[in-house]
């Protein structure tokens, strides 16, 4: 797989020649983010003898994203690829009885989900059409599949063109929109229909259309006796306005009675059935309109009677619920302090952690994350995270574990990688106390001084930890230490941590990330002159509030920012949760709240040279936020550039070549201004 992109890149580089003489950088490189791979969505076996798992990785001739299946055994013995190829094999689930896998691939050219024989290895396409099969599960007598797909819906427009003439060549009819939430950052225009939910026989055949409601419904899971579906919906008629408020809901397969399990105001999701079938566990949590909301754990009977909450004495979102064989309880993961993990809650709410140190399935920035499996007899897959590698694949048993891949052997070994240190430190607004990392480059010297990076994560609800970032060890690798922090109102640490910041952002998280700076600083080895920071979406957001109150640093990139709340709330994707969830108001009803935190607010305290960073079809923060702070800073007379990445929404690196130009156009306006300035070869 990799040494076949290696001849490329080495073609690439117009290297005809290779000698004792030639020299290979040990330092990570541009052109190392296609050379990355990291593991995710280990699932093991019923028995607990085998894992597959996805290996992704990038192609550098069609900057495409990959993925291939690929098994193990648990202790490690026998690791090979289950599929090759330069498609996106993904969603490996085993059949109860351990035979067999369902998973879905693109290798035809069009998503299918297919059938394969452990045994043999041979396959055949379950389910072929025109949409995208997606979270597939096997029914308890692994007969049939559930899946979700989507059913377009005919809406023709009320507006009536006359006929052009034979021959004519007139514009594209005018397109008639009545819908709140008509386009979504990541698809752009959405096309009328919902999700909805089919099964099929393992045999194949023509898929069966359970569902027909209007409505988008959730991941389905069987019940134990195979006749009932549970899956989550908002089956409100207002949805577009009470996006959140989501229930539990069962259809019995054989008459199609549709029966509404839950019944609170807030969002209740991921149904999982007990192993006896007699009870379901859930997620939700009722809904206080609070920035922040802890997603906690619920215990019903499978009617919805008897509703339970379990999880309230940990203060920590709950997500990815098992049963215990035995039914006497589940394991769950969460993230504590930034450190992600498995644990086990009873019935009666007792927690006791398993393992932690998953993560690492995102190759930008170092965000908690993490996936796992586990077995009836209680061994366990999981998303090995460290901070100087990408997601390898992890097993054990009660916190024995061991790790069986090492995906990116063949960089790392030579590849020299900035160190990760965790810091707690105090914030000087109120003495909070806040969580931190530094990445000092290879080679570090404590006795030098450095330039420091400040890198914001954004959300601004979600959470930073320690794992490996290619983003931030491309600045480390350039020379810079880099400062990276969960401010006030970053998630896993608690409910009124969250919440410091709720309708009141930004505020007091600006304190908390100048304190860091300041610890950094303490330590003797960074540079007071040369300060940068950058950071994307609610890390934009402070960005540029950090260069509107102070003038310290001496370059800023603002990415993918929020400059005007109000200009935001009307035109992002996300505006009836902003309107309601981010401020008491709606914006004509408050406009002094909206431009009390809005960034071009503080534009004419703006000196620091500040450049602009936005994909070009972003949705969630649209690029005109970005157009006018950089129409506004023009105006100022503030030295500013603004790079616009073409064909990206908001995740810009969801091509490894956007990855790479978000991080050259940072270090590019960082070198600018730099006293020594880093020399970048955008070539290697």
């Amino acid at each position: 797989m990799k040494s076949i992109r290696l001849l490329i890149l080495i073609a690439i580089l117009g290297i005809s020649t290779l000698n004792a003489s030639a020299q290979v950088s040990d330092q990570l490189e541009m052109l190392d983010i296609f050379n990355l791979e990291y593991v995710s969505d280990p699932q093991i076996s019923p028995d607990g003898q085998k894992i597959i798992y996805v290996r992704n990785f990038s192609d550098v001739m069609t900057d495409r994203n990959l993925s291939n299946l690929w098994i193990a055994n648990f202790d490690g013995t026998q690791n090979r690829p289950l599929t090759t190829g330069e498609q996106n094999d993904r969603a490996p689930r085993w059949s109860h009885d351990g035979q067999k896998i369902i998973y879905t691939s693109n290798k035809s050219g069009k998503s299918e989900v297919y059938l394969r024989w452990m045994d043999s290895g041979d396959e055949m396409v379950v389910v072929n059409s025109e949409k995208s099969p997606s979270n597939v599960s096997w029914s308890p007598d692994d007969k049939h599949l559930v899946f979700n797909m989507f059913v377009p819906k005919s809406k023709p427009s009320p507006i009536k063109m006359p006929a052009a003439p034979k021959g004519a060549t007139w514009n594209a009819p005018p397109k008639y929109v009545d819908d709140l939430n008509w386009r979504r950052d990541g698809v752009g225009e959405l096309p009328q229909g919902n999700q909805q939910l089919f099964t099929v026989p393992v045999s194949g055949g023509t898929p069966r259309q359970i569902t027909d409601a209007p409505f988008n419904h959730g991941n389905a899971v069987w019940g134990k006796d195979g006749k009932h579906l549970y899956f989550s919906a908002n089956m409100r008629e207002d949805q577009e306005i009470e996006g959140s408020d989501s229930d539990i809901y069962s259809i019995a397969l054989g008459e199609g009675k549709l029966t509404k399990l839950t019944n609170r105001y807030g969002p209740d999701s991921n149904p999982t059935i007990s192993p006896d079938g007699k009870k379901m566990a859930y997620t939700g949590y009722d809904d206080k309109y609070r920035g922040y909301q802890i997603n906690r754990l619920y215990i019903a009977n499978t009617d919805g009677s008897n509703s339970e909450l379990i999880s309230a004495n940990l203060d920590r979102d709950v997500s990815n619920l098992v049963w215990a064989a035995d039914g006497k309880g589940l394991y769950f993961q969460y993230v504590d302090k930034a450190h992600t993990k498995i644990a086990y809650i009873t019935l009666k709410g007792k927690v006791t952690d398993i393992t932690e140190g998953l993560g690492g399935v995102s190759l930008g920035r170092p965000y908690t994350s993490g996936n796992f499996s586990i077995a009836a007899n209680g061994n366990y897959a999981y998303t090995w995270a460290e901070t100087t590698e990408p997601a390898d694949l992890g097993a054990g048993n009660n916190g024995n574990n061991k790790r069986i891949t090492k995906v990116n052997e063949d960089l790392f070994d030579y590849k020299k990688l900035g160190s990760v240190e965790e810091i707690w430190f105090k914030s000087s607004a109120d003495g909070l106390d806040i969580n931190g990392w530094i990445v000092k480059p290879a080679n570090f010297d404590p006795n030098k001084k450095y330039p420091l990076i400040l890198e914001i994560h954004g959300g601004p609800f979600s959470s930073y930890g320690p794992t490996f970032s290619g983003e931030i060890q491309l600045m480390a690798a350039a020379g810079y230490v880099v400062l990276y922090t969960n401010p006030r109102g970053s998630t896993s640490y608690g409910y009124d941590f969250g919440n410091e910041i709720d309708k009141n952002y930004p505020s007091k998280d600006y304190d908390d990330l100048m304190s860091g700076v300041d610890e950094v600083i303490k330590r003797g080895y960074i540079d007071e002159s040369q300060l940068f920071v950058t950071g994307g979406s609610g890390g934009g957001v402070l960005t540029s509030w950090i260069v509107g109150k102070t003038n310290r640093f001496r370059a800023a990139v603002v990415a993918k920012p929020v400059i005007n709340w109000y200009s935001w709330s009307l035109n992002s994707d996300m505006s009836a949760f902003a309107t309601r969830y981010w401020f008491d108001k709606k914006p004509w009803e408050d406009p002094e709240t909206y431009m009390k935190h809005s960034p071009i607010s503080l534009i004419g305290n703006v000196t620091t040279p500040t450049m602009l960073l936005t994909g070009e079809s972003d949705l969630r923060t649209p690029i005109h936020e970005s157009e006018q702070y950089y129409t506004a800073l023009k105006l100022q007379g503030v030295p500013t550039a603004m790079v616009r990445i073409p064909n990206a929404f908001h995740g810009i690196a969801s091509k490894p070549s956007n990855l790479i130009a978000k991080v050259a156009a940072i270090l590019t306006w960082f070198d600018k201004y730099r006293e020594t300035p880093v020399k970048m070869d955008l070539r290697k």
